[in-house]
């Protein structure tokens, strides 16, 4: 029973002891040493401290560092940062294992300057903040063009390659217009001598006619006496007559051969005369009257063919040049956007507006169904360029400075070269290298601008140093 009281009294005595040194260290602003001063046997044996110092840090993690070797206010030394412990964008700890990998198999050929300043050092030496300077070895160097990135580096910066492919280009140039009849297939329906209208068919403008199908009746003098002239060479001459004068002057008269035929047929000439259509179409205008006097070349009747139509596009003057003759078009009305009329472009007119500085593009389209209205407007996808694949790359892989044009080639394990290049056509996605890349070739499509400043500061050092870098 005593001892049982002996340990409770002990253990009462050891918790008052901690609370009392607890308040002595609140009170007097006691500051405990971290926990990272006292390691687990495990982790202190797993870390491996390399390479030199490169600058020391506050030994309380605070964010204050030093170049050389420095106390705190309260006497206490900064901890010694050494390469292997420094966590930065920097190549610091690759560059430490590729020292002890290749000092024995590689040549130092100079060093350079940790922060990209253009400074070469023949012996090791450290910058202003204590940071040593990279060695750069033999083969590294060898060929100036070739620029060589760490795999942290590349993993870090995103860079991403993609090979060269041969593709076909087609570059669509967008323009909007006009839905116009198509000219050629346009006709009137005239008398060529004076005429009476004795009745009209119930045709009126927008119907749809067939070619042959009656449109009007008249009555002409003229064409009544050429008629008679025609019947006598019929009874005369039998079928001598069919080539002779007084047909052709029936011909003339613009009589159609309907109404021809139908005296050869009959042997009388009718009084009235059926004009009928000449082709399938729509009315475009109807003038014929009943009862009305029709002179020489009066329209009444206009008819078009709407199976086929124009769309007008008006394209903008620098995209001629891309332009030619037989290239496929989409054209979409604005009044059936879910529907594609595909054509072909038929005219590039030879004037160019201007006050718009656009030029006309005539392009025939089928339309079956006669939904294409004239003056519908329409919006017109030209796709141009070849036919052929070329080569091509992204548009994110060339860097244009506006003097020349670089893409950067990755010769893998890290080794990349800028590489002039002559562009050519261009879509939405990629372009064409006319010069300097070949299919295959791997270009790098992300961050390469980060390849570039590197080649560029390389060229520059090799510039400063007279081409052999010191």
């Amino acid at each position: 029973m005593r001892p049982r009281i002996a340990s409770v009294v002990l253990t009462l005595a050891a918790l008052m002891a901690a609370g009392a040194g607890g308040y002595y260290a609140g009170r007097h602003e006691l500051r405990l040493p971290e926990l990272g001063a006292f390691p687990l046997p495990s982790a202190r044996a797993a870390q491996v401290v390399s390479g030199p110092v490169i600058y020391y840090r506050d030994p309380d993690g605070r964010p204050f560092y030093a170049a050389e070797p420095r106390k705190t206010a309260d006497g206490r030394a900064f901890r010694p940062v050494h390469a292997s412990e420094d966590v930065s964008f920097e190549d610091a700890l690759e560059d430490v294992s590729a020292v002890s990998g290749a000092a024995g198999t590689k040549r130092v050929l100079y060093y350079r300057n940790p922060m990209g300043l253009p400074d070469t050092s023949p012996v090791p030496k450290k910058d202003s903040m204590g940071m040593d300077y990279i060695p750069v070895y033999a083969g590294e160097d060898d060929d100036g063009s070739t620029v060589r990135v760490s795999p942290g580096r590349l993993q870090r910066t995103g860079v991403r390659s993609e090979p060269a492919q041969q593709r076909v280009l087609s570059v669509p140039i967008r323009g909007s217009g006009t839905i116009q009849l198509d000219e050629r297939r346009i006709v009137v329906v005239a008398v060529r001598s004076d005429a009476f209208v004795e009745n009209v068919s119930e045709v009126t403008t927008g119907d749809r006619v067939k070619k042959g199908q009656a449109l009007l009746r008249l009555y002409s003098p003229e064409v009544t006496a050429a008629g008679a002239l025609y019947l006598t060479d019929l009874n005369g001459a039998g079928r001598d007559a069919l080539a002779g004068g007084a047909r052709l002057r029936l011909e003339n008269l613009g009589v159609p051969a309907d109404a021809i035929a139908e005296i050869e047929r009959q042997r009388k000439v009718p009084r009235l005369v059926t004009w009928t259509a000449p082709r399938d179409g729509v009315v475009l205008e109807r003038n014929a009257v009943e009862g009305m006097k029709a002179a020489p070349g009066d329209v009444l009747f206009r008819l078009a063919d709407v199976s086929i139509v124009w769309a007008l596009v008006d394209v903008a003057e620098r995209d001629l040049p891309m332009i030619a003759l037989g290239q496929p078009v989409s054209v979409r009305a604005r009044g059936f956007v879910d529907r594609v009329f595909a054509g072909k472009v038929a005219m590039i007119y030879p004037q160019v507006n201007k006050e718009t500085r656009t030029t006309r593009v005539r392009v025939e389209l089928a339309n079956p169904d006669g939904i294409l209205r004239p003056d519908m407007y329409v919006d017109a996808d030209i796709a141009t360029g070849a036919a052929a694949s070329v080569v091509t790359v992204p548009a994110s892989a060339v860097i244009d400075s506006g003097m020349r044009q670089v893409v950067i080639i990755d010769k893998g394990e890290g080794r990349f070269e800028p590489r002039p290049v002559k562009l050519g056509r261009r879509d939405a996605d990629y372009v064409e290298i006319r010069d300097g890349v070949t299919a295959g070739d791997k270009v790098v499509v992300a961050a390469n601008f980060l390849i570039d400043a590197e080649s560029n500061l390389k060229a520059a050092l090799s510039g400063l140093n007279g081409g052999v870098p010191k």
